[in-house]
């Protein structure tokens, strides 16, 4: 989930309404550039500004004190107020601003929506919706629009608007929570949704990334500190930016293989071959799984990872077999950039965290072998053929606190079978650690990659048989999620 501080802007002061009403603004600063400048101290990436008098005016009327943030700050910037035709989109987007957002004008010009969408995409153009009692305001929350919430959504989904940002009017500003039951049924919509309005406490962003928000705009609760910024960013956007596409070869006797359920190989070709059509293809990172190394005690071909980083330019990690820091030790001096550890952390967890402190938890990445168990889901390893009987959730957790820096989570009961990735089973872990997920096992088409993304909130999703045999390129992949509002490492 996306954490979006916000910063309120009147006559160039940084301020405050209570439900939309202009005649309850409190000043917090007359200098937004400074405000902007402590939340990204304090490690914000994003930042929501509205310009109060362009929405009030009908023209954005702060391009001074925005130009001036942009200036000053590296933070992804997101802007609305008052953008009711292409030139105001234009002056925005100018200036560098990376998102601009439409209320107003969205209900009352659809043909500006739409050439916005064209012209910039639907990752650049967002949609605000302000409802009071489920009726969509506009001008600054001061007209009814005549148009009900569920009947705008639709209206937006068929021109092909991918984000939208909520705020229930009643909440805004009460310090009292948002409004759940409403803003589940806006998520239930299938847009990427981000909420505002009324998010008073860490519990706030934990129950709307529960119920699956994209993001969270917080406003009155930081500047009355009633929510510290850095806990929210660490806690809730930890490496939550540009997700990643990563290919995976299964490797046996230096060939890649693929099967269902860890049976059934079949020759998929070479690895090196491979990771160089991955790279030039662009592709974020490559994993290499000597799938047979544990169960047959071999370590994994240290001469196939030099070939291998001889010809591609992009990280890649190596797994199996690895049970010691000299393994690790000669796959890093061999070229790889990470490696994944398995069975070995089940077996030895001293050794996760010995290698953490070595060579850094950015090179430890951790495999999640897990089953279905009844309501929960066991740990195997040896190559998914020994059932430790631990609980995956909880060892996930373990493995977090020991000093790994990602967890690659595969499903065995997804692996191979192309029916999507075992969502339930991400977004648990996902939920449950503040390091990087990896989603691994039953990617069949473009859809399961973006579900991985937007319903188990996963740093990025693994796949093998539908890249190997050219069902999905990692190009057209790229360029689907993209146009779904997914950020993509470009």
């Amino acid at each position: 989930m996306l954490i979006f501080p916000a910063i309120d802007i009147i006559s160039g002061e940084c301020v405050r309404l209570t439900q939309g009403d202009y005649s309850k603004k409190q000043t917090y600063s007359k200098n937004p550039t400074k405000i902007a400048k402590k939340f990204e101290q304090d490690g914000a990436s994003f930042l929501h500004i509205v310009d109060l008098d362009g929405a009030k005016i009908g023209s954005p009327r702060n391009l001074a004190q925005i130009q001036a943030i942009l200036q000053n700050t590296n933070l992804s910037v997101q802007v609305g107020g008052g953008i009711r035709s292409f030139e105001d989109a234009k002056k925005l987007f100018d200036l560098g601003v990376d998102r601009i957002i439409l209320g107003t004008s969205a209900v009352s010009d659809k043909s500006l929506l739409k050439k916005l969408l064209e012209k910039y995409c639907s990752q650049k153009i967002v949609v605000s919706i302000d409802a009071r009692d489920e009726k969509v305001l506009v001008e600054g929350w001061l007209k009814n629009s005549g148009k009900t919430l569920f009947e705008f959504l639709d209206e937006l989904k068929v021109l092909g608007v991918k984000t939208i940002i909520f705020t229930d009017i009643k909440s805004d500003g009460m310090m009292e929570g948002p409004n759940f039951s409403t803003i589940k049924q806006v998520i239930a919509s299938d847009l990427n949704v981000i909420v505002a309005g009324g998010i008073s406490s860490i519990k706030d962003l934990r129950k709307l990334k529960e119920i699956g928000a994209y993001g969270a705009i917080i406003g009155k609760a930081l500047y009355e500190e009633m929510i510290d910024l850095s806990q929210a960013v660490k806690q809730f956007q930890v490496n939550k930016l540009a997700k990643r596409i990563i290919p995976c070869m299964d490797i046996k006797n230096g060939r890649v293989v693929k099967g269902t359920f860890f049976k059934d190989l079949k020759d998929a070709g070479d690895p090196v071959e491979l990771g160089k059509k991955y790279s030039n293809l662009g592709a974020d990172e490559i994993v290499f799984l000597d799938i047979t190394a544990t169960i047959e005690r071999r370590k994994t071909l240290y001469e196939l990872v030099k070939r291998i980083a001889a010809n591609i330019n992009i990280p890649f990690t190596v797994g199996g077999g690895i049970r010691s820091i000299s393994d690790i030790r000669n796959l890093l001096n061999s070229g790889a950039d990470k490696v994944s550890i398995g069975s070995a952390a089940v077996r030895n967890s001293e050794l996760v965290q010995k290698a953490a402190k070595a060579f850094g938890s950015q090179c430890i990445v951790i495999s999640v072998d897990a089953k279905k168990s009844g309501k929960s889901w066991n740990i195997f390893i040896d190559g998914g053929r020994t059932d430790t009987g631990i609980d995956a959730i909880q060892f996930a957790g373990t493995m977090e606190r020991l000093g790994g820096g990602e967890l690659l989570v595969n499903s065995l009961d997804r692996d191979g079978t192309k029916q999507g990735y075992d969502i339930e089973l991400l977004k648990k872990i996902a939920s449950s650690v503040s390091i990087p997920v990896i989603a691994s096992s039953g990617a069949g088409k473009e859809k399961d990659f973006l579900e991985a993304f937007k319903k188990a909130d996963v740093d990025a999703v693994l796949a093998a048989s539908v890249f190997h045999y050219g069902q999905i390129e990692v190009p057209d992949l790229k360029k689907y999620l993209q146009a779904n509002a997914i950020t993509i490492r470009s």
